[in-house]
């Protein structure tokens, strides 16, 4: 059966075998990122509502959980921010009802975590991962470009108090762009940010995949270990680039050898590929990337954007 709302089993390199949850359409965000893999925010917005219908979602997963399927996560992500579907605490406490032996994550961008609802929703979450890019606004509007009323002061104290009140881990994610958000300055900023919420670890990561400015670099090894040591004491980590997914249980070698076949015929775009492989945008970028770093596959600049090619 073809899914509308889940996908995957996805490998992931944080969450191990884990089924996606898409609960908005593409793109409804409340940021849009420069560096967001999915593509530019086309509903800019904070507005909460039920973007995707949660008994439809609820219907999926009864199908999905028939076979009893060995997964690490059922996790809250996709091609928008999740938090923004009002009907997600609905979900949250159905699958922890029916399905209590499974693990909640939620990938979240942190926008809406100031409002005290939204924090007791997410009360059950077993791990949370939201992200804090900046610490001051200026940095945060250029890097990620957010809705009009958006305040970073507002975001780093409803982390805070979501840090509190929850009863899973939080993993705090940083993206870092050179030249943005890497300066000493703010820098200093995030980490006097994560001494305050205190967050069970602190990852640090850098572009991986083609953002939407195409210009845009990442970090050095080097430069992300320096960064890293700065953070110290804190828990804080370096997110591993993408790598081979050989050894997961989810890695589906037919759908990378479909992507490997339709590359060879002609160059595509994601887009393309996820068109033609039915694929949703977050489960081809762990294939992408798991075959760029195994040197299978390469990328290259076009008229339309970034194509993808067989090696």
């Amino acid at each position: 059966m073809a899914f509308k709302h889940l996908f995957g089993p996805v490998p992931s390199r944080r969450l191990g075998v884990s089924l996606g949850i898409d609960l908005v359409p593409a793109k409804v965000c409340s940021q849009d990122c420069i560096y967001c893999e999915v593509g530019k925010t086309t509903k800019l917005t904070l507005i909460r509502k039920e973007y995707v219908d949660i008994q439809e979602v609820i219907l999926e997963l009864d199908e999905f959980m028939g076979n009893s399927p060995q997964l690490d996560f059922i996790t809250f992500s996709g091609a928008g921010e999740p938090t923004l579907n009002s009907g997600l605490g609905r979900l949250i406490s159905y699958i922890k009802e029916h399905y209590p032996e499974y693990k909640l994550a939620l990938i979240t961008n942190s926008t809406l975590f100031d409002d005290e609802e939204m924090r007791k929703e997410l009360i059950d979450i077993d791990v949370m991962l939201p992200s804090l890019d900046a610490a001051s606004q200026d940095v945060f509007v250029k890097l990620n470009r957010p809705c009009k009323g958006l305040e970073i002061g507002n975001m780093i104290k409803g982390l805070i108090e979501m840090r509190k009140v929850m009863k899973g881990k939080m993993w705090l994610e940083i993206f870092l762009s050179p030249d943005i958000n890497d300066t000493a300055e703010e820098l200093k900023r995030l980490k006097e940010a994560c001494q305050l919420i205190k967050p069970h670890s602190i990852q640090l990561n850098t572009l991986d995949r083609p953002g939407i400015l195409v210009d845009l670099k990442p970090l050095t090894a080097e430069r992300l270990n320096s960064i890293r040591d700065y953070f110290l004491p804190l828990p804080v980590e370096i997110i591993a680039k993408s790598d081979t997914r050989k050894q997961k249980a989810s890695y589906s070698f037919d759908i990378a050898a479909r992507i490997l076949e339709t590359t060879r015929r002609r160059p595509c775009t994601d887009s393309d590929l996820c068109q033609i492989l039915g694929l949703h945008i977050n489960e081809l970028n762990k294939y992408i990337g798991s075959l760029i770093a195994e040197n299978r596959l390469q990328k290259r600049e076009g008229v339309r954007g970034v194509f993808y090619e067989s090696n």
